[in-house]
């Protein structure tokens, strides 16, 4: 069985094998990480894996989980930001609107959802 060699920012250097270590490959691939529990200290850490790194450590054993990033997580976003007022407008427009399903299915004005 293949020992991996990690630090931890506490304890240093420390050696681990492939089931102590979580990889996580992303669709983004600058979000792609690795994780341990460190023995010595108890801490979870966390750093970056790059292509280089996702390859060591699957030459090594570890498992890698794969990490989908929804679309409109990566979707540009224009506007300002809901905020508190915005809810709270939404939330006294849904008491008095009688048939909110049929108004919010209209996506632009004069276009409605075909059924």
């Amino acid at each position: 069985m293949a020992t991996i060699k990690a630090s931890c920012p506490t304890c240093g250097d420390v050696e681990l094998t492939a089931a102590q270590v979580r990889l996580v490959v992303c669709t983004v691939p600058d979000w792609s990480y690795y994780s341990f529990t460190c023995d010595q200290c108890n801490d979870e850490v966390r750093k970056p894996a790059g292509t280089e790194v996702v390859s060591l450590l699957r030459t090594g054993g570890v498992r890698a989980e794969r990490w989908t990033v929804p679309a409109e997580a990566l979707e540009a976003h224009e506007g300002p930001a809901i905020g508190y007022d915005d809810v709270l407008d939404f939330a006294l427009w849904l008491e008095q609107a009688d048939n909110p399903v049929a108004a919010l299915t209209v996506l632009r004005p004069g276009t409605r959802v075909a059924h």
